[in-house]
C-alpha cells in the first residue's frame, strides 16, 4: 500500500512539472491566443463580464464566455502575464488527468496509474495544455460529464441520480464553453445506453438534470440574445451551421481535410503510446462485428464498447464536418488514454519503466523550452518590447491599419487594440473584419495621445498621404520592423 501511495505521489509530481514547467516563459502568440486574452482582459478592465468585446466599441461573439471568464479570473488574481493567461488550460490538463484516473477505476480496474501517466505524457495533450483556447476547458467539462455517466452506469447504484446530475452540470459548463457542439459526447451516451440490453435504466433525461442544465447553461445566452437583436441567428447560422457545413472559415474543408488534419494528430499526438493504439485499431473491425451480431457480447464488453463509441462517434462527426482543426479532437484523448492502458494491461505491460519515462519527460520539457524561445512574428511579447522601446512613454492604444491585429498586445502592453480599414466597408454585423474606417479613427486621434499606429511598409506611402490630406501629420518611430511601419499620428502643427 505504501508503495502504491509513493507511486501516485510521483505521478502527481510528474503531472505538475509537465503542467507548470515553462508555462509563462513564452509570450502570447497571435492570432488565437491573442484573441482569447484580449477579450478576457477587456472583461476584467471594463467590469462587463456579460458581453465579450475585442475593444470598447466592437463585440466578439465567436464563443460563449466560460473560457474568457476563466482567463479573466486568473489574470485578475495573478496579474497580466502569460503564466496567468495559460493557467486555466494547465489546470484543465491536470483535471483531465485526474478524471482519466477516476474513469479507469470503472472501465480499466488496476490500470488507473497507467492511464494517468499515458494521458499526462502524450505529446498532444501536453502541447495543448500550453496553448490558450477554449478546447482544454471544453475537454475538461465534457470529460466531467462523461465521468458522471460512467459512475452512474458502472459504479454503485444507490445514488446514481447524483451522478446523472453531475453529468448534466458538466454538459452545462461545456455548453457555456462552446455552445451546441459541446453536447457531442451526449450522443455517445445516448447511443451506448440505447444499444445495451438494459437501456434506459438510468433515466438520462431526468427532469432535475435537465433543470440543472438549464439553470447553469442558458441564462447567459438568454441575456445576450435579449440585449442584442440578431445574435441568436448568428450563433446558430454562422457559428454552428456554417462551420459544420461550409468551408467559409477556411479550416481544411476539402474532402481530404479530415485525413490531413486528424490522422497526424492522432498518430503523432499519442506518442509515445501510438503502437498500443494501433494494436487496438487493428482488432477493432472484428470486435465491432461481434458487438453488432451478439447482444450478450455488448453487455459483457460494456466498458470497451463505451470507449469505442466515445472515440468513433465524435471522430466521425469531426471528419464529416467541413471545419477541421487538430484541437477539435482533444476531448477524445481521455478515452484514447484508457484504451491504451487497457491494451497494455491485456499484454501484461501496465506501467512503463521509470528511467524511460523520465527521459521522455525531459524531452517534453525540452520541447516546451524550445517553443518558448522559438523566434516568430506571432510572439506579442516581442512586439510589445519593440513598441515600448520606440514609444518612449505610455501606450494606451495600438491601431493596426489593414493588417493583422496583434491582440496579444492587450496583455503585454495593457493597451486597447483596434483594426481599421482605409475605406468604410459593408462589413458583417457580428465580428466584422475591421473595427472602423480610417476617417473615424483620425477624428479621435487628437484625443488619443498615447496611440501607436502600425501598417505594412507597402501601404505606408498611401496611408501617409491620406493622413496628411485629413489635416494630420505622421511621426515614424524608428526603422521598419518586420516590414511594418510603427508611427504616431500628430496634429498638423507638429509636422
Amino acid at each position: 500500500m505504501q508503495g502504491v501511495t509513493r507511486q501516485r505521489l510521483w505521478i502527481t509530481l510528474l503531472a505538475l512539472v509537465l503542467a507548470f514547467g515553462f508555462l509563462g516563459t513564452r509570450g502570447i502568440w497571435d492570432p488565437d491566443e491573442g484573441r482569447y486574452t484580449n477579450v478576457a482582459v477587456n472583461m476584467l478592465d471594463s467590469g462587463d463580464w456579460l458581453n465579450p468585446r475585442r475593444n470598447e466599441d466592437v463585440g466578439h461573439w465567436t464563443k460563449p464566455p466560460l473560457t474568457y471568464w476563466a482567463i479573466a479570473s486568473s489574470v485578475g488574481v495573478f496579474g497580466k502575464n502569460a503564466w496567468a493567461a495559460r493557467l486555466p488550460a494547465a489546470l484543465s490538463y491536470l483535471l483531465c488527468i485526474w478524471l482519466a484516473w477516476r474513469i479507469a477505476r470503472r472501465l480499466a480496474p488496476g490500470a488507473e496509474d497507467t492511464v494517468a501517466i499515458v494521458y499526462a505524457t502524450m505529446l498532444f495533450t501536453l502541447g495543448a495544455s500550453q496553448f490558450i483556447s477554449t478546447d482544454y476547458v471544453l475537454a475538461a467539462c465534457e470529460t466531467l460529464a462523461v465521468w458522471g455517466f460512467i459512475e452512474a452506469r458502472f459504479g454503485h447504484r444507490a445514488h446514481s441520480w447524483r451522478w446523472i446530475a453531475l453529468m448534466w452540470a458538466g454538459f452545462a459548463l461545456a455548453f457555456l464553453t462552446k455552445g451546441p457542439p459541446a453536447l457531442l459526447p451526449l450522443l455517445v451516451i445516448v447511443v451506448f445506453d440505447w444499444v445495451m440490453p438494459a437501456h434506459g435504466r438510468h433515466r438520462l433525461f431526468m427532469v432535475s438534470g435537465l433543470v440543472l442544465f438549464a439553470l447553469l447553461a442558458l441564462p447567459w445566452f438568454i441575456a445576450v440574445i435579449h440585449n442584442t437583436p440578431g445574435l441568436f441567428d448568428y450563433f446558430i447560422g454562422d457559428e454552428v451551421v456554417n462551420r459544420v457545413t461550409t468551408n467559409e472559415f477556411g479550416r481544411h474543408g476539402e474532402w481530404y481535410g479530415w485525413l490531413e488534419i486528424y490522422a497526424p494528430t492522432l498518430l503523432l499526438g499519442t506518442l509515445p503510446w501510438t503502437l498500443d493504439l494501433l494494436r487496438w485499431a487493428k482488432t477493432l473491425p472484428a470486435v465491432l462485428t461481434r458487438w453488432w451480431r451478439d447482444r450478450d457480447a455488448r453487455s459483457s464488453d460494456a466498458p470497451a464498447l463505451l470507449l469505442a463509441l466515445w472515440v468513433l462517434l465524435p471522430l466521425t462527426v469531426f471528419c464529416l464536418s467541413r471545419s477541421r482543426l487538430p484541437l477539435y479532437v482533444l476531448p477524445l484523448f481521455v478515452p484514447l488514454a484508457v484504451i491504451i492502458a487497457r491494451q497494455r494491461q491485456s499484454a501484461g505491460r501496465v506501467l512503463p519503466r521509470w528511467p524511460w519515462l523520465l527521459l521522455w519527460t525531459a524531452c517534453l520539457l525540452g520541447l516546451k523550452f524550445a517553443a518558448a524561445h522559438w523566434p516568430t512574428h506571432k510572439n506579442a511579447a516581442v512586439w510589445a518590447d519593440v513598441i515600448r522601446e520606440r514609444a518612449n512613454g505610455a501606450v494606451n492604444e495600438v491601431v493596426f491599419v489593414e493588417d493583422m491585429a496583434r491582440y496579444g498586445l492587450r496583455l503585454h502592453l495593457d493597451a486597447e487594440i483596434e483594426k481599421i480599414s482605409f475605406e468604410p466597408l459593408q462589413d458583417a454585423r457580428f465580428n466584422p473584419q475591421y473595427d472602423e474606417p480610417l476617417s473615424i479613427e483620425l477624428a479621435d486621434a487628437a484625443h488619443e495621445p498615447g496611440a501607436i499606429w502600425i501598417c505594412k511598409q507597402r501601404d505606408w506611402t498611401e496611408l501617409q498621404a491620406r493622413i496628411v490630406a485629413a489635416g494630420y501629420g505622421v511621426e515614424a518611430l524608428g526603422a521598419p520592423y518586420r516590414d511594418r511601419i510603427i508611427f504616431r499620428v500628430v496634429p498638423a502643427s507638429a509636422r
